[in-house]
Order: structure tokens, then sequence, then C-alpha cells
């Protein structure tokens, strides 16, 4: 699964640490995402959508 985290990250001018925060992980869990080694729980993925303002569809791509 694709995702689109560090598109929405830049757009908000938000550090990997500061997304960790927000959502209640360890950064190493965003980077661990954004490199696509991780598919998040949907509550993670919720979370993670509702931090960068966005939805889960917008922010996560099912196709893979």
């Amino acid at each position: 699964m694709k995702n689109r985290i560090k598109e929405f990250r830049a757009k908000y001018d938000l550090t990997q640490e500061e997304l960790a925060k927000k959502v209640g992980v360890r950064r190493e869990t965003i980077i661990y995402l954004e490199q696509n080694k991780y598919n998040p729980s949907l509550c993670l993925a919720h979370e993670v959508a509702k931090a960068l303002k966005t939805t889960i569809d917008e922010l996560f791509d099912f196709k893979d």
C-alpha cells in the first residue's frame, strides 16, 4: 500500500517528529509508514489523516 504522508507532511511544514507526537506514535513509525514498510491500523490511518487534514482515501492508495 502506497501513501502520500510525506507529501501532506511537507504541505503543512511538519517534521516526522511533530506528526508522530500529534498521532501518538514514535518517529520511527512515521518513517516506516513513509517508506511503505508498515501498514497502519485503521485507527492509526485515521489519526494520521486527521492530523494532516485529509481523508484516509486521499492519503493511502489501497490498490497495491
